[in-house]
Parts: structure tokens; sequence; C-alpha cells
């Protein structure tokens, strides 16, 4: 028997409390074609359970997995080895068992484990302070956005036409909702960023500058001249980071002058898993911004018999002061995914992070030298770190779909994520990392050569 708290008089007075006229008043946002008006078609009424086993099982089969085709998928999602240690650590109870530590007496494990991952990534980022992680590197990179908002109290954003397209969709949809004026652009099929073109788009009004590092198309701008520009202006410069590994070879977006750096962690640790859960970082450069951050962080202290304990602290989310004065709604972090990050980081340690990065980037040069030799493909990139752009001729999403049927996962299309420019519909993009094989280059290689012909 289901238990229905709610009667039709309480939801009436909840609906007139909220000046809505009914339930539906309460979707306007969700489109039409979106909603269901009744079952959905195809889908049987009931099954047994043995009956939907077998069906999901069926299903399932259709996927590829990573670890069973030649694999150049990239574009803020990446295949990295993650040790069995990883899993073996996360697996233990103290770690499962203890969701959000309110109670630090009872969950000092966890509220180490968050402040030595904030470390970390303060460190990896070239930052003063990290929280203690957020939902995914997208949904920091809108919460850097807001969070620049409230520092200059200006309305304008001005993102990268080389910030991941996702990301800027992200930010214009909940931009919509704080009247956030959202000036972005698109990429170039050029071998280095327009720094120049970004800077000129810098007015008085400007909040902050959005700059992915590396960008969408694997090239790495010049964050210190970007910095010095919105700086000169009265803006912030927010980096954002989709590959965490490259930072154990190029600096740090805060020694760059980035005031807000925020990313995707998946990377380390996380894994690709058919597309989460994922792990987003954020971080400031300045101390003095700290109060301004969102979600929450775990601090040092001591107990009143002066030994060393960690404590949640500065939760300025709308879980734990009034909702008006929230800096984020963003209720909870990615723990676990954060847990996995921060094993996986000290089991590398610096010196381990700088062999794998390097480890990246002279297996992607290889791949890049010998897929330039496939009649009909250009390099794009002047200077890439484990993933670069390839211009083909024809429509690159129809190679990729070709190469998909015949077991190998060619990397990313521009076209299927700038699905109405014509202009970028013969870029691919490729990701090599230490998961790839030279056999694995030259199965694309020749897979192109034939598709190209």
């Amino acid at each position: 028997m289901r238990y229905l708290p709610l009667t039709d008089a309480d939801r009436g007075a909840m609906l007139a409390k909220i000046g809505a006229s009914s339930i539906d008043d309460l979707f306007v946002d969700v489109p039409q074609e979106a909603r269901l008006s009744g079952p959905i078609e195809g889908l049987p009424l009931h099954a047994s359970e043995m009956a939907v086993e077998q069906h999901m099982r069926r299903l399932s089969k259709k996927n590829l997995a990573a670890a069973d085709a030649p694999f150049f998928l990239g574009a803020g999602a990446y295949r990295h080895h993650v040790p069995a240690s990883v899993d073996h650590v996360i697996q233990r109870g103290e770690f499962l068992t203890a969701y959000t530590p309110y109670q630090p007496e009872i969950a000092q494990g966890t509220l180490q484990m968050l402040f030595e991952f904030q470390s970390q990534v303060a460190r990896l980022y070239g930052c003063a302070v990290a929280n203690a992680s957020m939902y995914d590197g997208s949904t920091a990179c809108w919460e850097a956005v807001a969070m620049a908002g409230r520092v200059t109290r200006r309305k304008r954003a001005v993102l990268s036409g080389a910030l991941h397209p996702h990301y800027a969709e992200v930010v214009r949809t909940m931009a919509k909702f704080t009247e956030d004026e959202i000036a972005d652009a698109l990429p170039s099929l050029q071998g280095t960023p327009d720094n120049a073109g970004l800077i000129a788009r810098i007015d008085d009004e400007t909040s902050c500058v959005v700059v992915q590092y590396p960008d969408i198309l694997g090239r790495i701008p010049d964050l210190a001249v970007i910095a010095e520009a919105a700086h000169a202006k009265g803006a912030l410069l927010i980096a954002v980071n989709t590959e965490p590994v490259a930072l154990g070879a190029i600096k740090a977006p805060g020694e760059l002058g980035a005031d807000i750096v925020v990313g995707e962690g998946q990377a380390i640790g996380v894994g690709l898993q058919f597309g989460g859960p994922y792990l987003g970082l954020f971080a400031v450069r300045d101390p003095k911004h700290v109060r301004q951050m969102p979600g929450r962080l775990c601090g040092e202290t001591v107990d009143a018999e002066g030994k060393r304990g960690f404590v949640l602290t500065l939760s300025t989310r709308e879980q734990h002061i009034r909702r008006e004065k929230a800096t984020s709604n963003i209720c909870t972090n990615s723990g676990l995914c954060a847990l996995a990050f921060s094993v996986h980081m000290t089991l590398l340690g610096e010196e381990g992070l700088r062999r794998l990065a390097a480890w990246n980037h002279a297996l992607a040069c290889k791949a890049a030298d010998r897929l330039a030799q496939v009649p009909g493909v250009r390099v794009l990139n002047d200077s890439f770190f484990n993933e670069f752009t390839l211009v083909i001729d024809g429509d690159a999403r129809e190679i990729v779909r070709k190469l998909a049927d015949g077991g190998i996962l060619a990397g990313v299309s521009l076209g299927r994520l700038y699905p109405a420019e014509d202009a970028l519909k013969g870029g691919l993009l490729v990701a090599v990392t230490e998961t790839t094989t030279e056999e694995d280059v030259e199965t694309l290689a020749s897979a192109l050569q034939e598709a190209l012909a």
C-alpha cells in the first residue's frame, strides 16, 4: 500500500501559496514536445523480472566498450588506466557508508579525505583554495561565472569560442534565470587560438572571461596575455580544464593569472563509465574570494584535547543558509568520485603525474605524425597536449560512423559538437593517452586512408 501524505486540499494550498493555478504550471520550462501525454509507445505496461533482465542484457550488448576497440575519443572525457588499488580503497566501508559528514566526530576519515582532495586540486590548479568538489566540469563552469558576477557586480560573461560547446550550453541555460548576458562565439579551424579576437570582446561591463585550457580543439591558449587584458578591464579570468593530466606538463592556470579555475576530474581515478558520474573541480587563486565560492569546504582544526581534526566549514549552499543568500544550489559533492581522484593522485604523486603527462604527450605526437601522412588529412594544431584536431576532406561525421561500424572509435567529429556549422564539419578531434597502442594508431591510419580513398 502506497503512503500518500498529501490531500488534494494540501496540494491546492501549496499551489496557491506559490501563485500557481495547477501542477502543470510548474513544468512550463519543459518544452511541450518533451512531455509525455501517456505511456511510452512500444514499452509494455508490465513484464516479468526475468524478461526485463534478458531485454536489458540484449540492449547492453549493443554497447562498444572503450577497452574493446581502438579508442580515440576525448572532448572532455578521457580513457586513462585506473589502478586496481583505486577501486579497492573506495569500496572500504568507512568511505562508502559516510555521506555528507555533518557529524565530524563520526566522519573524520571522510573529512580528512576531502581536505586532502582540496589540497591536491589547489596544488594542481596553482590556486590558494579548492572546494570539496562539484557535480561535473560543466556545472562548475557555470558556478564560476555566477561567482564572478557576485565578485565584480557585473552581468556580462565573455566565453571563448573554443570553450567546450556543452559547457557553453550549460552557462547559457543557467543564465536565463539570472539575466546574465553571455557573449559567446564559435571556434575557427586555425592552428593557434584567436587570443586577440577574444581580448577585443572584453569591455568595461565584463564580469569574466572564460577560456578552456587546453581548448576544445586541443590548442593551448596564452592565459597570461588574456588574464592581463581581463584584469585591465576589471574582469576575472576563468580557466576551464577538462583534461587534468595535461597539468603535469603545462603550467597551472593559477600561475598564469587565472582567478577561478574549474574543470572535470574524470580523467584521474574515475574512468569513463559510459558517461558518468563525473567530478567537478573548483578553485580560486585569491583567498579573499573564498566566501564567494560555491559548494562546501573542509577545514583543519584541533579538538578539545589539542589533537588534529577536520570539520565541514564555509558551506554557503542552500541547504545551510537562507536560499536567497546561498552562493550555489548544488547541494552535495561528488564524494566517491573525489575519493577516487584523490587515491589515484596520491598513488601518482607529483613525479608520477609528470611522467604520465610526458608519456601521453609523446604518444600523441607520434600519432599526429602518423595520421598526417594519410592523404586528405591535415593536423590543425601548432601545439597540443594529448588531443589534437584533424582536418579531413568531407564530413567527419560520416567517417566516424563508418569507422565505428568497423569497430574503430576514431574520435569526436566537430560536426557532432557543432551540427549547424558547415565550416567545422571537416574537423575530427582525436585523443591519445597511455592506453593507446602503436597498433591502434596504425589501425586508425589505415582505416582513415581507406575511408577517404
